[in-house]
């Protein structure tokens, strides 16, 4: 693989171009990566809105209505709906878990089977989340990507 980076103070606009044969695994995951870093979510916390960056987002809730987007120690508020999340994450590492959660397998650093058919992931933060068993398979084909 060759990586060629050029600088220009005339740049307005990052710009990633790949050139290649096919896209294999390592390179669906690099591009992945680079779409996690190239958007990000308007959140709201104490009437202020911030933009917070996909690489930061653990995972996303809801609950009562309202959707939540969990950070490595904050909790903000999102206007968005999680089946809308879900079709702007569908080619990042964010993936749902169940009905409510949409998580981001980047963060997860193990897991573990449970006696009710469930898996149980454990993040960076050492915070555990369930992921449903009708959305296993789905975690763990993202997960071990």
């Amino acid at each position: 693989m060759k990586l060629l980076v050029e600088q220009s103070l005339d740049c307005k606009e990052t710009e990633i171009k790949i050139t290649c044969g096919l896209i294999d695994e390592r390179l669906k995951r690099l591009i992945e990566q680079i779409r996690l870093f190239s958007f990000s979510v308007t959140a709201e916390k104490d009437g202020v809105l911030l933009p917070i960056a996909l690489e930061d987002i653990y995972y996303f809730d809801t609950a009562d209505n309202k959707t939540f987007l969990y950070l490595k120690k904050n909790v903000y508020r999102c206007d968005k709906k999680l089946y809308e999340l879900e079709a702007q994450l569908a080619d990042t590492p964010f993936i749902r878990i169940s009905k409510n959660c949409i998580l981001n397998t980047a963060i997860v650093t193990s897991m573990r089977a449970q006696f009710s058919g469930r898996l149980e992931a454990t993040l960076k933060n050492n915070e555990k989340v369930i992921i449903s068993k009708h959305y296993i398979k789905g975690f763990r084909d993202k997960f071990q990507q």
